[in-house]
């Protein structure tokens, strides 16, 4: 237990390797370690090696077989004998004793007990020798912060939630914070997507609502375990703590850390896995295992979560520890439980008992540990024979029971134990278990009786004192253990914890501490993990008041002392209070008193005493804030921080924190606040409070509402006893339009506070004085006293709230309350009554009106009068007197409307004519018989003459006054009439006079169709008709009259996203939805096109709702799409459809509410290609063809094929594929690929036909990865093989060879013959004969005996070396046996001579062999012959397996000497290479030809003279042809074995055959081939493999050869060539990729070269560009070439500005214009900057660099190059003035010069 450990123990036990000294293995024991030795045995000095064990290296974690023979435990005694043995050999020691090693620093006693012990051994070796071999005993060793490296895997439990961490308690009193980003990939999720949603908003307050959201109360309990990694262990000091730093360790229980070592193969039952929830499903939950097997999910059922936690309220991302159940059959679910009770119920089983690999042991996980040593306080063992474990003094129980573990524990014998943490440093795997009751059954430590159980903390909380703490166990080196009288916890205090000073060694027999003294003790802290509390015996501890910042309560009194004062963020001063150690308080600027202090720093003394009273605490942040304020400091209330404290009516201080003009808010303590009304602040009226309040400032409030479950509260400052009965009955007898008077007690600038007797006041405003002018009102005012009477008031409106009325002096307003016309409510309106008010509001378009009682009116600028509109304000002021007309009252809306025009005679007036009053002279009207509008009535008949036509209407003129208009609905009588339907006012002129009728006015504000008697003012619009049916407003058509059924002439009025409004007169409107807009559906492809604003439309109503005012009509003459059922629909039948959904597969289309389809891609086009959903757009109207129903399962396809939608004739490349049997063997189709299995890939070629590509169908060329290359929805061309209806699915080849060609069926068993030559494959080799199996058949094979394998009998020996496994050959059919379905076939070359002689000189399958076995007696024009078969084989069979080579061997071994044949191919095997790629021995080869040359040497000069002359004739074709075969480059190949050309021709002729294997086997014979010494050569070599591997390997075999080609080549080179590869194959990403590595390669970096060509690559080759990167290289680029060519390096990267595309040449000359400042007279540079200008820059750019130049200090010689330089610069762009200029300068430059005397 680290926490328990002395400081210098504890560093020297984690010193390791560090000398000898430091290694107490063979010193006499500590008192503390008298039964606990080391783990490890002692280490080497530093400057000597350790041999170290291979068996640790090589079978470390293999579970099935392969392992060694040895034990774990043997495995250790052997490394830690080699250690000790290789000590003494180094330090010239002897052993001593069974503790090892002898110690230079030990006592004389010490030397002598060893000698004594030395012979002792001496007598019995061999006892001796086997003591030595025991196995040390494992240490027992608790965690400490200093030990805990990171990747330290521990179990931990839940004991506080944040909003940004979860904290844990571990063993050991640690405690460690898990952050919010540290949980799970699916809360990083949540997380990132809340950031991206809150983008917009502050960080601040972004980071508020994530954690608003994400609230990890709701994904973790308090008491749950997780398995946790240690990630950091930084250290973390506390604000305001003085006190050296804590380390703060940080942990992170994500499922892929805290998994570490488990996989698919070792999850065991019982063992224990943590996981995240992925998805919360009806039954469980998906889990992520975080394991290496992305297929891999884990389901924790509903009922295995426990009872704690609520399986609907559980959230994604949430993480909980688990037990493996079981896995699915299938494999693929891994079956959990997280129930705590469950998995710690060890008595039923849940222990883990098999351990496929020491990687299941981690923390969490119940063992049967067998127990292999005890000591008093601790444990150690083994776990199921292979992991040590051990468990302290903690979690052994001796400290919680106080017992003797030795006496209650044998060994050997068994215990239930759980892993807690993994010793991480350990050389060998070492594990710390705990056998702690709420440990091992993972619940919480209680206390108490059974039935009484509460939390320990409950009992005994931190900072409490325990008065008599009885001793009940000492550890010297640790501390004492305590019986507090909680019962089943009990305390410990740490050595340095029991007092103030240095504290002797105690001990349990004598001294302060020994066995039941009793002491007085504090509770500093509790270890939820450990079950115990934390103690200390302190002074200075037990006399501080408070220990932690949660000690200090809300609102209690606290004494401290002034630390320092401060400027807080807003820069005011604040003041730090320290009110303990470690504990400071912050007392804000308006808190340090109840004024504002000029001078703070002269009252507040760093040290000086103060008392405060605690505002708030926020535990989370530790922070404390104080308050100085005497009057809150003082008061004698108990302090406000709950609502539950509260109720109405209660009293007490509290601060304004925020003051507006209607109130202000009231902070009392903790986060209790309540809002303080304006209207409560005072008796007295307050127009604004913050002209009568200061923030900071201490109010005496009184709560007046409380509504706790909303938190809000309101307060009042008003006396609560200035309020009687007399007052409320007064102001109760109060109403609106009363008369009152009062007197005035309080005058202000704007208004009186009158008292109306028994405590009610009323507010009189200035403007409310008079009904005269503001100056009358303000000299009104003047004459205003106070205390003086003020008669005659009208009361215009109460206020509830503060109890006050609103008065006015106003004659108009007196006049009207005593007549009792006054209006004071909303009831009193009634239409053309003229009301009395005032101005309340001005707007710029109307006037608001307050009557009495609060209520208002408005009032149009329409209904104002001309003199009033043109003045600012209407010339109206607030409060001012207002007698209006009410003009329009809507009583069941609550509103009405006011005018103020004029309205002479209104009465009689409206009785004889409504619109007399509003008549106006035409002036030269179009008919003469319209003298005035009086004579525009309803069906009067006049002329009007066209101004202009518009898309909707006609303007017309009928005088030069009074204009009209036609709107286009009544324009034309019949259908027949409108010539352009899409344009229909397109035939009117301007200047065309129309005969029409009058039928109404037209609102132009709000573009309505009024009845004449609305019309209003002199500039009028009339609604004009062109029908003839109109002859009074009856005949107008309304929606009443509208029936369904009926047909009208519709005009377009507006579209919308789904339907367009049309008109079928002007005052009746309608909609059209897009699908009954038409039958040709491919006009609703552009709607605004095809139906413009406008337009005619033939409608018909389908419903009209005249409550609703909704009229719906069609224009189609078909039924509606919308009023069809799947069961009206019928195949074939063309509909229109919307699109709602987009897929990778298929488009979701609505043909109405209720049905919906997919349409896949195969019928989305009828050319494949253009098969693209992304193309469509949602919401887009298609059209679709119905092409099957399945109405029992709701079922519909469909189909947007052109040639189904449109016209059957249109052309189609990509049939339709109905059923399988419209397909044919050798058909070439195309269709999407449906499913990517392991064996095969499945296409769609249609609804209900899916055809099968087997692996060896998918490519002409081998794929390693073939899946990569097949993705779901991928459009294939293939041919069809196969379609027998036997076949599930039709087979399908994508082989381009197999779709191109002519496609030759497969030869079935039925199809071979007897005496039929075939060619096969040698499918496998035994003694007795070959099995071959037929190329292209199916699977069709038979044998060949030994007997019929040569025309010469053939050794059983020799038959494996003449034929391998892959060979091909040609074959004769025997016999064929139909019955048993047996082949025998013959391989003589007899049998197939002579269909070899019938002129198939192309044939494949010649064999040198064969003719070697055929030729051995043949004469020597048959020898040539023989040869020419060899050298005129296919490419194929010289490929396959070298078996050249081998058969070669067969001929010198064999006793019939075929010299002729040998002499054919000898040349291959006397270079000692095996060209052909056999693994043939040489060592056995060369014996082979060593024998045969003994015997025929004669023959063989004579067949090599004969074959140099054929070699040489060869030689010739190949100089005029080149190498066609295989044989041609072996023979190349034979006398140029150093040639990377020719060997790399050879590859490429072998990957154009798509032999892709053999390419690779070639490049690897070259690099074994080639002389190590041409280095070049095999750089070529290695380059042309990178290509093939980059083309045709997966990214893994590329990444692999690349690392070997530089291991054996330049790496830099290597890596540049690698790049170009990339680029060639335009793998940019991977280019990049490389380019990166390689920046971070330390032997790569100080070469300029590689970031420039970096730089280049990032600017101008990378797709997209990235200039950005490329510049940030520079500074990276400098830090790693060296100083000296920094200058090179800036002035190439400023180069590359100019000359890519892509880069900025400003930045470019910036960067030169700081190297020419740094580097004034590198002329070099200057040289670059202006070739630069001139090809990229701009002529005075080149012009200014010259001048410049020539105003610098040239010598003689530079100068004339530089002057020569410019005017041939000036010449070339022919500047006369520029070249007078550089003459000019040069002249001056000369003169300078000369005046200087600086001559060269």
């Amino acid at each position: 237990m680290g926490a328990f450990k002395r400081k210098a123990d504890s560093e020297a036990a984690s010193k390791k390797g560090k000398g000898a000294s430091s290694d107490r293995s063979a010193k006499r024991p500590r008192r503390s370690e008298a039964t606990v030795d080391h783990a490890t045995p002692s280490k080497a000095k530093p400057e000597s090696s350790t041999p170290k064990s291979i068996f640790k290296d090589e079978e470390k974690a293999f579970p099935r077989g392969g392992a060694s023979v040895l034990t774990p435990l043997e495995h250790k005694q052997i490394q830690i004998k080699a250690t000790q043995d290789v000590l003494f050999e180094q330090a010239g020691l002897k052993r001593g004793g069974d503790d090892g090693l002898s110690d230079q620093g030990s006592d004389l006693g010490e030397e002598e007990r060893r000698k004594a012990s030395k012979k002792r051994k001496s007598k019995k070796s061999k006892t001796a020798h086997d003591e030595e071999a025991k196995e040390p005993k494992v240490k027992a060793e608790g965690l400490s912060s200093k030990k805990l490296a990171i990747g330290t895997l521990v179990l931990g439990q839940v004991i506080s939630l944040t909003t940004q961490d979860v904290v844990l308690a571990l063993p050991n009193n640690l405690v460690g914070y898990v952050p919010l980003t540290a949980v799970s990939d699916k809360l990083n999720e949540r997380i990132e997507k809340l950031l991206k949603e809150e983008e917009g908003d502050d960080e601040e307050d972004e980071e508020d609502d994530i954690f608003e959201d994400i609230e990890l109360k709701n994904m973790f309990t308090v008491g749950q375990y997780l398995r946790a990694c240690v990630t950091s262990t930084s250290e973390d000091t506390a604000p305001g703590q003085a006190a050296k730093a804590k380390r703060r360790i940080e942990l992170s229980i994500h499922p892929k850390l805290v998994n570490q070592g488990l996989a698919k193969s070792n999850l065991v039952a019982n063992g224990m896995v943590q996981a995240s929830v992925v998805s919360n499903e009806d039954h469980g939950l998906v889990m992520d295992l975080g394991l290496d097997d992305a297929g891999l999910k884990g389901f924790l059922g509903k009922s295995e979560l426990g009872p704690s936690v609520q399986h609907a309220n559980v959230q994604e991302g949430a993480v909980f520890l688990c037990s493996v159940s079981g896995l699915n059959p299938d494999g693929r679910i891994v079956k959990l439980t997280a129930d705590q009770q469950k998995i710690g119920h060890l008595k039923k089983g849940s222990v883990l008992t098999e351990a496929p690999t020491i990687d299941v042991f981690l923390p969490g996980t119940a063992v049967d540990m067998l127990i292999t040593d005890l000591s008093r306080s601790t444990i150690s063992g083994k776990l199921l024979g292979l992991v040590d474990a051990t468990a302290d003094i903690i979690h052994s129980g001796a400290a919680e029971k106080a017992i003797d573990l030795t006496e209650k524990l044998k060994i050997g014998s068994k215990i239930k134990a759980r892993i807690i943490f993994v010793y991480e440093e350990s050389d060998v795997k070492k594990v710390g278990v705990s056998v702690l009751d709420h440990v091992v059954s993972l619940s919480s430590r209680m206390s108490g009786k059974p039935k009484e159980r509460k939390n320990p903390l409950d009992v005994a909380p931190i900072s409490s004192f325990v008065e008599e703490a009885e001793v009940t166990r000492v550890e010297p080196m640790l501390g004492a253990f305590f019986d507090l009288g909680v019962r089943d916890v009990v305390g410990f205090a740490h050595v340095s914890k029991l007092a103030d000073g240095r504290v002797e060694t105690p001990s349990e027999a004598f001294g302060p501490f020994q066995l039941a003294s009793k002491h007085r003790a504090r509770v500093v802290g509790y270890s939820a993990f450990d079950g115990m509390f934390q103690l200390s015996l302190e002074e200075k501890v037990l006399a501080q008041p408070y220990l932690r910042v949660e000690d200090v309560k809300t609102g209690q009194i606290v004494k401290g002392k002034v630390h320092k004062l401060i400027a807080d963020k807003s820069g005011s001063t604040a003041l730090l209070v320290a009110l303990a150690d470690g504990i400071t308080g912050f007392v804000s600027e308006a808190h340090l008193a109840d004024v504002r202090l000029q001078h703070p720093e002269r009252k507040f003394r760093e040290g000086a005493s103060l008392t405060a009273r605690v505002l708030s605490i926020d535990t989370e942040k530790h922070q404390i804030r104080l308050t100085l304020k005497k009057t809150l400091v003082n008061s004698d209330v108990a302090p406000w921080y709950d609502f539950s404290q509260l109720s109405v009516g209660a009293t007490g201080p509290g601060t304004l924190v925020d003051i507006k003009p209607s109130g202000a808010l009231v902070q009392f303590y903790g986060d209790l606040k309540a809002w303080l009304p304006a209207a409560e602040m005072s008796e007295a009226f307050i127009e604004d409070a913050t002209r009568h309040f200061t923030k900071g400032q201490v109010v005496n409030v009184r709560v007046i509402s409380l509504q706790p479950e909303e938190h809000r509260m309101l307060v009042s400052c008003k006396d609560p006893a200035a309020v009687d009965a007399d007052k409320e009955t007064a102001f109760k007898s109060i109403s609106p339009g009363n008369i009152v008077r009062g007197t005035a007690i309080e005058k202000g600038t704007d208004s009186v506070i009158v008292d109306l007797g028994h405590g009610v006041k009323g507010v009189l405003r200035i403007g409310h004085l008079t009904d005269g002018s503001e100056k009358k009102d303000k000299s009104t005012m003047e004459r205003v006293r106070v205390g003086g009477l003020l008669e005659d008031l009208v009361v215009l409106d109460k206020h509830q709230k503060s109890r006050t009325v609103t008065l006015s002096n106003k004659p108009s307003l007196r006049k009207a309350a005593q007549a009792g016309t006054l209006v004071t409510k909303l009831e009193d309106i009634k239409a053309g009554e003229t009301v009395h008010g005032f101005v309340r509001g001005i707007l710029p378009d109307k006037v608001f009106v307050e009557l009495g009682g609060g209520v208002s009116g408005a009032v149009f600028k329409s209904q104002l009068t001309e003199e009033m509109t043109l003045a600012p304000n209407f010339g109206l002021r607030k409060d001012q007197s207002i007698t209006a007309r009410v003009a329009h009252a809507d009583l069941g809306k609550g509103f009405f409307w006011l005018s103020l025009r004029p309205e002479a005679d209104a009465s009689t007036a409206k009785a004889k004519n409504p619109v007399s009053a509003a008549a106006e002279d035409t002036v030269n009207p179009v008919d003469e018989k319209i003298k005035s509008t009086a004579d525009l009535k309803f069906g009067t008949t006049l002329s009007v003459r066209v101004r202009s036509a518009k898309s909707t209407q006609v303007n017309v003129r009928i005088s030069d006054n009074v204009g009209g208009r036609i709107h286009v609905s009544e324009l034309f009588k019949s259908w027949d009439d409108i010539n352009d339907k899409k344009q229909p006012t397109g035939q009117f002129q301007t200047g065309d006079i129309l005969h029409v009728k009058v039928v109404g006015v037209h609102d132009a504000r709000n573009y309505r169709f009024l009845p004449l008697s609305h019309r209003q003012g002199k500039n009028q619009l009339f609604e004009l008709s062109n029908r003839e049916d109109l002859d009074n407003e009856a005949d107008l058509l309304t929606l009443d009259k509208v029936s369904p059924g009926a047909s009208f002439t519709a005009f377009v009025n507006n579209i919308e996203k789904r339907h367009v409004w049309v008109n079928i007169s002007a005052n009746v409107r309608g909609r059209v939805d897009f699908f009954d807009l038409t039958d040709d559906l491919s006009l609703l492809a552009d709607v605004e096109e095809n139906f413009p604003v406008g337009s005619a439309l033939k409608v018909r109503v389908k419903a009209v709702d005249v409550a609703s005012g909704r009229l719906d009509l069609t224009a189609a003459s078909t039924p509606s799409a919308k009023s069809l059922t799947l069961n009206d629909l019928k195949e074939g039948l063309v509909l229109p459809a919307r699109v709602t959904k987009l897929h990778d597969s298929h488009i979701v289309v609505q043909i109405n509410e209720n049905v919906a389809g997919p349409i896949y891609l195969e019928q989305l086009a009828d050319n494949y290609d253009e098969a693209k959903p992304s193309e469509f757009k949602v919401g887009e109207i298609i059209r679709i063809c119905i092409t099957e129903i399945d109405a029992p399962n709701k079922k519909l396809s469909l189909s947007a094929r052109p040639s189904r939608v449109l016209s059957s004739s249109l052309p189609v490349r990509d049939v339709e594929v109905k059923d399988r049997s419209s397909l044919q063997v050798g058909q070439v189709v195309r269709g999407f690929v449906k499913k990517v299995a392991d064996n095969a890939v499945f296409v769609r070629l249609g609804p209900h036909v899916d055809a099968i590509v087997r692996v060896t169908h998918l490519s002409d060329a081998y794929i390693k990865d073939w899946k990569a290359g097949f993705l779901v929805d991928q459009l294939v061309t293939g041919k069809i093989i196969a379609n027998d209806h036997h076949l599930k699915n039709p087979q399908m080849s994508l082989k381009k060879s197999v779709i191109e060609g002519e496609y030759v069926k497969p030869t079935s068993f039925s199809d071979i013959k007897r005496g039929q030559i075939v060619t096969a494959k040698v499918r496998h080799v035994e003694d007795y004969g070959v099995f071959l199996v037929v190329d292209n058949s199916e699977n069709v094979s038979g044998m060949c005996h030994i007997s019929q394998m040569a025309d010469k009998p053939v050794e059983k020996s020799k038959v494996k070396e003449l034929y391998k496994v892959g060979d091909a050959v040609k074959a004769k059919v025997l016999s064929v046996d139909v019955g048993k379905r047996r082949i025998s076939f013959g391989l003589k070359y007899s049998y197939i001579k002579g269909e070899e002689n019938d002129g198939n000189e192309d044939e494949e399958m010649e064999d040198a062999s064969d003719a070697g076995i055929d030729n051995a007696e043949d004469s020597e024009d048959e020898e040539i012959d023989s040869d020419s078969d060899v050298d005129m084989r296919s490419v194929k069979s010289a490929e396959d397996d070298g078996n050249s080579a081998d058969e070669e061997g067969v001929d010198n071994n064999s006793e019939d000497e075929g010299a002729q044949s040998k002499g054919a191919v000898a040349g291959l095997s006397t270079s000692g290479f095996d060209w052909t790629g056999a693994t043939v021995d040489f060592d056995e080869r060369k014996a082979a030809s060593d024998d045969e040359l003994d015997d025929g040497a004669t023959k063989k000069k004579k067949k090599k003279h004969k074959k140099a002359t054929i070699k040489e004739d060869r030689t010739g074709d190949l100089d005029a042809y080149g190498p066609q075969s295989v044989a041609d480059y072996e023979r190349l190949l034979l006398g140029q074995p150093n040639s990377a050309e020719l060997w790399v021709r050879y590859m490429v002729f072998q990957r154009e055959l798509s032999e892709i294997e053999k390419a690779r086997q070639i490049a690897r014979r070259a690099l074994v081939t080639i002389n190590p010494r041409e280095e070049k050569e095999r750089l070529d070599v290695w380059t042309a493999l990178l290509h093939l591997e980059n083309d045709f390997a997966s990214d893994d075999l590329v990444a692999e050869t690349l690392k070997e080609a530089c291991l054996n080549n330049d790496a830099r080179e290597v890596h540049e060539r690698m790049i170009k590869i990339y680029i060639s194959s335009a793998k940019l990403d991977k280019a990049d990729n490389l380019y990166q590595s390689m920046t971070k390669n330390k032997s790569f970096t100080p070469d300029p070269a590689l970031w420039l060509s970096y730089a280049t690559f990032l600017m101008a080759t990378l797709s997209p560009p990235s200039p950005t990167r490329a510049r940030a290289l520079l500074p990276r680029a400098t830090q790693s070439v060296l100083s000296s060519q920094h200058r090179y390096l800036t002035q190439k990267f400023a180069s590359l500005e100019f000359k890519l595309p892509n880069g900025d040449p400003e930045r470019g000359r910036t960067i030169f214009e700081g190297l020419v400042s740094t580097w004034p007279k590198k002329w070099d540079i200057w040289d670059v900057y202006v070739s630069l200008e001139i090809s990229h820059g701009g002529e005075e750019n080149v012009r200014g660099l010259f001048e410049r130049m020539a105003k610098t200090g040239m010598k003689k010689r530079r100068a004339e190059t530089v002057f020569k330089r410019w005017r041939e610069w000036e010449e070339s762009v022919g500047d006369t003035d520029g070249i007078k200029k550089a003459v000019k300068a040069e002249a001056e430059w000369k003169e300078k010069r000369e005046a200087k005397g600086d001559e060269e």
